[in-house]
This record gives C-alpha cells, structure tokens and sequence, in this order.
C-alpha cells in the first residue's frame, strides 16, 4: 500500500493520494497537470504519491511524539488506570524493538554467579527518549555489555518502559532488559490497595498487561518494587500476584523474569532487609529473583548464602555505586563490595554506575568509565558470542562527528544508543595494553577502537584478545579487518587477526592431512585479491581508504569450535627494547562464507504518512515532516540508513545526504526543508531507504526503497 494517510484537519483530495502508479503512467499524469516539471519514468518498485501544501496544525498523540518536532519519543504509564487501559496501536511501533536477544555463552539460566546493572539517571527518560536520537554533546552511554548478564532501567513512575534504545542496545549484546513496576508513598499504599486488596481478577489483570506490554515493546520483563507498607488484605495477594506474573511473564516472553526487590515484608510492613530472610523469603520463592537493599554486611551474605541453597545465583546483592547509608564500598571501592558478594557465591546488582557521569562529570567520561569497569572486572565473569555474524565498528552509539567509510559524512554530536554495534571484551593489561575508545577517527558509525601497548623486549608480536566466542566452526570462515597504524612509525609493525579453537583432537585446519597449530592457534591466510563471486565483500581488501588498511582473510577448519578473535600486532625487526604501538581497529568481521553468497532482500512496501507542513524557514521554502513505513525481512538489516535526494522544482540531480539511522522498519522524518512550489507548478521529493545487511555487505541500489513525493499548493478555493 503506498498511502500519505489524510490526516485530522485536512481538507481537499490530493490528486493520486493512496494510489500506487505505474512510473510511465504517473509521468504522463504529472505532464497533463504541471505545466513546469515533468518527471522522468521511474525505476521499478518506486512509490509515487502526490499532497497538496496545507499547513493547518497536524496534532499527533503526546505521549508518542514530541510535541514540538513530532520526533517519536518513548514513554512511561503514570498510575494504576494508564497501566489497565494501554493497548497498543500503530503510534506504539516506533518503541519496539526489532532487535533480537542475541544469543550467548554461559545463558542466563547457568548456575554461575550473575551481575545486574540498574540504571537510575536524574529520574530517567533524557536523551535516552528522543527513539531517532539527538545532537547531545558527551551524552552517557553504557558499552561493559561482555561483563553483565541483565539490565534494569529504572525511574520513579509507576510502569517504566524501557527507551527502545536501550533494548537494541543491550539486545545486539546478548543482555535482557527489564522494567520497573514501582509503587511509593501515600500514592503507592492506595494503589496497591486497589489492585492487591480484593479479589484475584484485579491483580490478575495487573499482571496480564505488564506482560502483554514486556511482550508487546520486546523487553524481557520487571523488576517489581513495592515502597509502601501494605494492608495484610494486600500483602497475602502479593506472593500469588508474584506467582501470576512470572508465570505470564514467562509465556509471553521467551527467557523473561521477573525480580523482587527487599522492601516489604511478609506482614507487610515497610522494612528493608539487606538480606533473604524467613521475612521476605515468600516473595523470593514467587518469581525468578531477589534484589537485595545495599546496607548489607557480610554476615548478611552468609546467611543469605545459606537460605538460598541451590538458588543462591538468585539472589543479586545490591551495591549502591553512590555509597549511600553503611555500605561496604561505592565508588572506586566498588571492587571491595563485589570481591565480598562474589566469595560467598552470590550474584552482584550494581544500582547507578552513572555515578561516573553524573560525580565525576562529562568531559573525561569514557576515560573513568573503562577505569570503573577495569577494576571490577576480576569479579565480572565474561560472556562469548555463539553466532555469526559478527560484524563491528565499535561505535558506542555518539560521537563528535559521523563516520562513512573512513570520512566524515556528517559533522556534529550525536547521540543514537540504539546505532551502537557489538561490543569488545576491552582488555586491559597494567602498563601493557590498554583499549578505549577514540571519537576523532572512525571508519564507520561515531568511533574506532583504540589499541596500544607495547610489544616486550625480545618478543616479536603482542596479541590483544578482542571477542571470546563459542560455538562451531563454520568449513570456511572469510575475516575482514580495517585498521589505521599511528605514532611516528606506522611501518615498523604488521597488523594481523588470529582464531583460537577449543583443544579438540579433532579439529584440523585444511584438509584432513594437515597438521592443527600448536594449542589450536590459526593464523587465516590473507587474500590479495577477490575470489571469484565475492567481489562486493572484498573489493577493498588490497587497498585503503583515507588513512586506512583493508585486509580479507580465509580459513578453512574442520570438526572445530571457535575461542577467541585477537589482533595480532607484531614488528617487523626483532628488538631488545619495548615498542610501543597505537593501533585505531575500524572494523572486524568474521563471517560464514556459505552465507555471503546469499542475494540480499529488497525493501518492499515503501509508505509514507503522518504528513505535516509548516511555513519557512524562509520565505520561499516549506518545512514537512512525515513518517515513513516499509517492509524488509526479520533479522536480516542491522540499521536501514535513511537519505534524501532533495526537493526541486526543475530537472536536476543532487547528492544524497543522510538524514538519520532506523532500527526498525520504520523512520520519521522532521524538518525537511522544501523550496515552495509557485502556482500551478509542482516539485518532488525523493528519499532512499538503505537497508545495512548483519554483515555488513553493500546492498545494491536496486534494492533500495525509493519514495517520490510529488506536492503542490492547493488549487485556488482550496485549503
């Protein structure tokens, strides 16, 4: 259906709204009614719609869109009603996340111990809400995904959803995120007297829409806390409300949970416990988990340790990064609560590590970010990736400019959590290596990955552990790796990757005959030049671009499974001093060889609605904004970049510039500037839809959406 949807107030038919035309059909339409433009035929799958100009005010709904710009934004529900009358509705599609739950090794469900992060920033929903991103300058962002198993977000209104960004986020890197039912004060008691004070069908319908709303935006279920003394009416309903919706959680959501957090007690009074007791063991047993308050001491972990038994994994003890009330250590002693929580083999809730951002400020964020993590990260078992793909640019989802291909596309700050790609393992090695992330030079997306150290005395090479994987070896693997070598003498050095494989006495690399490297090391064998049939993947791999080095690589192994990705940093001359080395890593992927061959999708079904103009900026141009909506299929496209050919009322071509990122198979654009058509006269708009393939293969162009607008103002007598 190709549609510019009539919106409330308008008025007037536009000629050829909701009709898809045949291009030479549309062409001859045009030539009869315009008398200055006449387009040419367009190429096949093109969408062709007409509008007529009309600016009366275009009101769309206020939770879903800012009322400003009309830029979607996500949303929370205020209150028992809201929670019972949600439903969802097409406005609601912008805050779905179209990112699967990545899979990886160990899963949530192992029995070793875990570690939750609750993000609690200034009441929640900053920038993190705008769902396209803004131009924040030093935003916070979150990237230690390797390290944790779950993400909260949290706020203080009664049902937070978490901002779609977030899910995308965490979802590429294999972590679920949860959202918070609150309930607090005066407000909370009468809430929770309405719903758990009565009969089973109140609190019933209460659990049924948390999990329809998990299931319906793709998160992975709540974190329920309940701040307010209860009746004993209530409190006798809370374990079986527990019980009700885990259960719903868990039908509707595949691996969902739900968690409790130490606040009331089985009599309900309102009492913090800092441990599982007898007192709030009830509420343990209802659901999937128990968040502990933070004012614990270690005689809390024993007993605690004790009353779990074989759930102890359950039981995440809270640390309080700010350091609030008697705890053992925040801060940068983090490490002194957590080295605690992890010898009595419990897991760890880290609540607002934004304290990084938000005490030790902006300017040097990314710097005391890496160094908190850091010194936690002996207790912090990591976590593999078990599928391919894995493509990367390691952008963090911001940056000070944006990056295509090794050149700035766009300059500016900008913040996109959900435009962030895989995340590395980021090793450190006191005085040795060390990996950041560096925001002057990208080869795509806001940021490069950083390497430096120092290769010993004596030794030839260095190599830097990026991913840790887990899973079987593909019969051939084709690797690509981008990378720009800086400091005084880039020349010195040769920049390679290398494959583990798990010790297997089976695992050979190319024919059967040939012998495995020793303690299963594989150095791919690089590729000068394209084999026949992958030309588009490889058509860099022997030359440059802007400062950069593109390499491809094949590997052929078999009967193995995958260990680890490193990048290999070696000197080309033996030396009895250290060398130091900085290495900028664009882009790495590992990628089956039997997929790559696959022809890649087309976008289909290409729409657009929810149009609204307004006046100006100047004199002679029009400001439009609409929303776009088309079909791709599921998983395939990491992102779907969204250009404009511009608008013109004469012949003519421009370059496409880009206007912003989806996630989903939907993009609204705000603000496109216009020239204004003269009476009887019509211009066009044309914007592309470029969906990035999980592997980043180039899509041909033929294979784009592609969307003309053909507008006009109104015919006299008309508004």
């Amino acid at each position: 259906m190709a549609e510019a949807q009539e919106e409330p107030g308008r008025r007037g038919k536009r000629a050829g709204a909701g009709v898809e035309e045949p291009a030479e059909a549309e062409a001859e339409r045009a030539g009869r009614r315009r008398r200055s433009f006449q387009p040419a035929a367009e190429p096949r799958g093109t969408t062709v719609l007409h509008d007529s100009v009309s600016t009366r005010p275009q009101p769309l709904p206020a939770r879903h869109f800012d009322t400003r710009t009309t830029e979607p934004i996500s949303f929370f529900l205020s209150g028992l009603e809201e929670l019972l009358a949600w439903q969802p509705n097409s406005n609601d599609d912008f805050n779905v996340s179209a990112v699967p739950l990545a899979k990886r090794q160990p899963p949530l469900h192992s029995k070793r111990p875990r570690t939750l992060v609750c993000h609690d920033m200034r009441g929640g929903y900053l920038e993190d809400r705008f769902i396209q991103g803004s131009a924040t300058r030093n935003p916070y962002v979150f990237y230690h995904w390797r390290y944790i198993d779950i993400f909260i977000y949290f706020s203080h209104h009664t049902v937070t959803i978490p901002p779609v960004c977030w899910t995308n986020a965490a979802h590429r890197n294999g972590v679920p995120v949860l959202g918070t039912f609150i309930t607090e004060w005066t407000d909370g008691e009468k809430l929770c007297e309405a719903f758990l004070a009565g009969e089973e069908e109140a609190y019933h319908a209460v659990s049924k829409q948390l999990a329809r709303i998990a299931q319906h935006y793709c998160f992975d279920g709540w974190l329920v806390n309940v701040e307010n003394t209860l009746s004993a009416a209530a409190v006798g309903n809370l374990p079986p409300f527990l019980r009700h919706l885990t259960a719903q959680v868990h039908s509707a959501v595949p691996g969902g949970l739900v968690i409790w957090y130490d606040s009331v007690l089985q009599d309900g009074a309102l009492r913090w416990q800092n441990e599982l007791n007898k007192e709030n063991r009830v509420f343990f047993d209802a659901c999937d988990g128990l968040f502990t308050n933070y004012n614990w001491k270690e005689e809390h972990l024993e007993r605690t340790r004790e009353l779990a038994g074989p759930r102890h994994t359950d039981v995440y003890v809270g640390i309080d990064v700010f350091a609030r009330g008697d705890v053992i250590g925040g801060g940068f002693d983090t490490d002194k609560s957590l080295r605690l929580i992890r010898q009595h083999g419990l897991s760890a809730a880290i609540f607002a590590p934004g304290w990084v951002y938000e005490h030790l400020g902006e300017e040097n964020f990314l710097h005391n970010e890496n160094k908190f993590w850091g010194s936690l990260a002996e207790y912090l078992p990591t976590h593999s990736i078990c599928t391919l793909p894995l493509a990367t640019s390691f952008s963090l989802g911001m940056g000070t400019s944006r990056f295509l291909a090794g050149k700035e596309e766009e300059p500016g700050p900008w913040y996109d959590l959900s435009a962030q790609e895989i995340q590395p393992l980021f090793p450190e090695r006191e005085g040795r290596l060390s990996t950041s992330c560096c925001l002057q030079d990208a080869w795509c997306g806001g940021s490069s990955l950083k390497v430096q150290g120092t290769i010993p005395p004596g030794e030839e090479r260095v190599a830097v552990r990026l991913f840790s994987l887990q899973m079987p070896a593909p019969p051939k693997l084709f690797l690509t790796l981008l990378y720009k070598l800086e400091g005084p003498h880039p020349d010195d050095f040769a920049v390679a990757l290398e494959v583990t494989t798990w010790d297997s006495g089976t695992c050979h690399e190319g024919n059967v005959t040939s012998l495995p490297e020793p303690n299963g090391r594989h150095h791919p064998r690089f590729l000068p030049a394209p084999p026949p049939g992958l030309a588009k993947l490889l058509a860099a791999c022997d030359h440059g671009s802007h400062g950069w080095t593109s390499r491809c690589y094949e590997l052929d192994l078999q009967d193995c499974s995958l260990q680890d990705l490193s990048l290999l940093v070696s000197r080309h001359q033996p030396s009895p001093q250290e060398t130091p080395f900085t290495c900028l890593l664009g882009e790495v992927r590992v990628l089956d060889a039997a997929s790559v061959a696959a022809s890649p999708p087309q976008v289909q079904s290409l729409t657009a609605s929810q149009l609204w103009w307004q006046e100006g900026p100047e004199a002679e141009q029009l400001s439009l904004s609409l929303t776009l909506r088309w079909a791709f299929p599921p998983g395939q496209a990491g992102c779907f970049r969204i250009l404009s050919q511009g608008a013109r009322c004469r012949r003519g071509q421009t370059s496409p510039q880009l206007l912003g990122l989806a996630h989903a198979c939907l993009y609204r654009a705000v603000g496109l500037v216009l020239p204004r058509p003269a009476a009887g006269q019509s211009c066009r708009l044309e914007l592309l839809v470029e969906p990035v393939l999980r592997d980043e293969l180039p899509v041909d162009l033929d294979r784009w959406g592609r969307l003309v607008l053909v507008y006009s103002e109104p015919a006299s007598g008309t508004s």
